[in-house]
Formats: C-alpha cells, sequence, structure tokens
C-alpha cells in the first residue's frame, strides 16, 4: 500500500472512531395520530446547537420508518402520513451509523380513554431525578401492553436546574434520565422559574423554546393540544421569564397569553379540559405562596369554561385540593417532587389553604381518563401516602368527576 493511502484510510479510520465515540441522543418531539417528530443531536459540543427547530444540523442522515427510508440534513425530521393508533418502528443512521431507534405508537382519531404522565420540578441531575425516571419507564413499559398505553409525559416546570442554555447542560437532567422513554413519547412542558431569568438567566429560555418544540409553533411559550376529541390541555406560562426585550410577565389579565386563552376557551370544549401551568393557584407551602392574587383571573376563566384540572409543579412535594366552592369544584393538584424534594410539613396550612391532602415523597403522576371520570395516582420507589391534615392516609387512586361547564 503506498503511504499517501495508507494516509487516507488511517484518517478514515480516525474519523470513524470519533463518531463511533460520540454521545448522541434523540427524543420524539411530537406526536399525534398522522406524525410524529424525531429529533437529534449531541450534547459534547460547548457552543453549537445541535438540537431542536433552530440546529445547525450534523450532515446527512436517514430516518426509516415501515421499510421506506427518509434522508435530511436537519437535525429533526417529521414523519407524516401514518395510519392512527398503531406502532411503527423507527431508525435513525447519520453517515451510515445507527444512532437512534425505538417504536412510536400514534395516537388514535377518537378515544374514551387515555393514559398520561405528570411530572415537575425534575431537572437536577440527582439520584432522585435518575430513580424517579427509571420507575417511570417501568410503568410506561406496563402499560405499552394493554389497550391505554401512555401517550405523553406533562411536565409542570423547572425542567432544566443551574443551566439550561446550551445544549450540555440538558445531558444529565433530560436526556441521560428519560432517554428510553423518549424514544417513544414526547414531554410537553411548561416553564418554570428556573427555566429563565425569573431565578436564572434569560438566556435559558430560547434554548428550552428551541428545544421543546412547542405544538403552536417556534418560541411559543403558550400553547393547546388535544387527544383524541376526548381530552384538550392549555399548557400556560405563569413564570416571569423574559426575553432581553420585554417588560411585563405573560400572565397579566391584559396580556397576549392570557387574550388567547379567552379565545381558546371560549369555544366548544371537549369532554376534559385540563391547565397546566408551574405555580400553583392552590398550595400549603411549604416555600411559596398561592398564585391566586396573581392568576385570579385564569382561575375565573377556568371556572366558567369547563376546566376539570388544573396541575402545577414549584413546591416540591405532592398537594391535592379539596374539591369544593372555594376551588370552583375543580381539581387542583401540585406534582413537584421529581428531581427536588422538601420534607417540611405543610399540615398547619391545609385546611385554610384548601388543600385535601399531601405526601413529602419524590413522584410523578399516572393520570388516566376512562369516559366520564379521571384517576390520579401517585408512583415512587416506595408506595406514596397521601395524608390529610389530621396526618390519617387518603385511599389511592384519587378520583376526578368530570365537570360540566
Amino acid at each position: 500500500m503506498k503511504q499517501s493511502q495508507f494516509k487516507v484510510l488511517l484518517l478514515i479510520l480516525l474519523l470513524d472512531s470519533l463518531a463511533s465515540a460520540q454521545k448522541f441522543r434523540s427524543y420524539i418531539a411530537q406526536l399525534n395520530d398522522s406524525s410524529f417528530t424525531l429529533v437529534w443531536g449531541t450534547t459534547t459540543g460547548t457552543s453549537k446547537n445541535t438540537f431542536g427547530r433552530g440546529a445547525e444540523g450534523l450532515g446527512a442522515a436517514v430516518l426509516q420508518v415501515a421499510g421506506r427510508s427518509y434522508p435530511t440534513s436537519q437535525s429533526w425530521y417529521q414523519m407524516t402520513g401514518l395510519k392512527p393508533d398503531t406502532n411503527y418502528k423507527y431508525e435513525l443512521k447519520l453517515g451510515g451509523q445507527s444512532i437512534a431507534s425505538g417504536t412510536v405508537r400514534t395516537w388514535p382519531k377518537q378515544s374514551k380513554s387515555l393514559a398520561f404522565f405528570v411530572i415537575g420540578d425534575w431537572g437536577n441531575g440527582s439520584k432522585t431525578q435518575f430513580d424517579i425516571a427509571s420507575r417511570m419507564e417501568q410503568e410506561r413499559q406496563r402499560l405499552a401492553q394493554t389497550s391505554s398505553p401512555v401517550r405523553f409525559v406533562i411536565s409542570t416546570g423547572d425542567n432544566i436546574y443551574k443551566g439550561g442554555s446550551k445544549d450540555k447542560h440538558w445531558e444529565q437532567k433530560f436526556f441521560a434520565p428519560y432517554q428510553a422513554t423518549l424514544q417513544s413519547i414526547p414531554f410537553y412542558a411548561v416553564l418554570g422559574n428556573h427555566d429563565g431569568n425569573e431565578s436564572e438567566d434569560s438566556a435559558d429560555l430560547p434554548t428550552y423554546l428551541d428545544n421543546f418544540f412547542s405544538p403552536a409553533g417556534p418560541m411559543s411559550r403558550w400553547y393547546r393540544f388535544q387527544f383524541g376529541g376526548l381530552a384538550e390541555f392549555f399548557a400556560l406560562d405563569s413564570t416571569t421569564n423574559q426575553h432581553p426585550s420585554a417588560k411585563s410577565p405573560a400572565y397579566l389579565e391584559s396580556g397576549e397569553q392570557s387574550q388567547w386563552l379567552k379565545q381558546q376557551l371560549a369555544a366548544k370544549p371537549l369532554d376534559w379540559r385540563i391547565a397546566v401551568m408551574h405555580h400553583p393557584i392552590f398550595t400549603a407551602g411549604p416555600n411559596h405562596p398561592p398564585a391566586m392574587p396573581k392568576l385570579q383571573h385564569w382561575f375565573e376563566d377556568f371556572r366558567k369554561t369547563g376546566v376539570s384540572a388544573v396541575f402545577a409543579g414549584h413546591e416540591h412535594n405532592l398537594q391535592i385540593s379539596e374539591r369544593n366552592a372555594a376551588s370552583g369544584n375543580m381539581q387542583f393538584v401540585v406534582s413537584g417532587a421529581g428531581g427536588e424534594l422538601r420534607k417540611s410539613s405543610v399540615k398547619s396550612n391545609m385546611k385554610r389553604r384548601n388543600i385535601a391532602g399531601w405526601a413529602p415523597q419524590p413522584h410523578f403522576l399516572l393520570v388516566q381518563i376512562e369516559g366520564d371520570s379521571m384517576t390520579l395516582l401517585p408512583i415512587s420507589t416506595s408506595p406514596v401516602k397521601l395524608l390529610n391534615s389530621a396526618g390519617e392516609l387518603i385511599p389511592l387512586p384519587i378520583r376526578v368527576p368530570r365537570r360540566l361547564p
């Protein structure tokens, strides 16, 4: 072999070795009854944006689905034209190297049942986060074999703590803990105070919006999506996170978000209306007061238009509200212990804050809808003990009837 040929072969082997050593991550960003969006990239770089709608791309890739190949130079691909409620195996190759594979199940066009997860305040890279993520994936796999598989994860915010402006910050706080789950179902997230400059850095916000692929389009901080003609979800921004040019919080009654929400809620409702935000309207603490004064206008809109359940985070525990006149006969839930946990007792605050039960345990929620009934089951690495203000156990799961508008 000539010396020049040897150098070329050595270079090829070296580049192949570097590509093999690089850690690629992928995730399902969106899913519905006829399509899914797969995103891929690497978290090893320090500045290059390889994930999200605005990613620079990593080169020629081929997505293989149902025996067909779809080439792209982007770092994401929306696979369309799929059949409803059908399993599809996929494989992604980058430069001939397989970097992702999995199975997705499209949503049904019409459904009377739905299962999904709720998790909040998780992105800290802790052992607790990894343990809860592992338990969540076990539950997803178990239900994948049933007639009502888990369709998606709802995040109540504080998705990436201590960083978030670069893709490398997401490695130990998103991609590594949830890598198996992310190959099959998407996360639908709302902003928490740690996802921008309410508590951290304004540079976190555009990366969050880029990576999470809002169903409303690029850089949308609030959105609506629906499942199977059964349930509609309103994902809202209750934070003071700001772009540098913005001058007021997005949640103000006079603001664009609140006007959008009024218009959305004025439409004919689906059977189940569910709202998601980071700051809880009802909470017994221990660290934060209720958000009712600043979000009174949202509460009134929910009450008047048939919202049945509202999920929030911010407090690092589990709290279930009373369902009574004070709560507008809606079910308010705080689920904010997917990675961060506060054990301080809130029992002395529960009655005056309209909280029926609480649990100081890391957890996620399995939410299941069957017709006119919803159940909430908190799941952890050990049995969750939901307690009332007297310290007595509350039977699980919690049952939530549908509220008529």
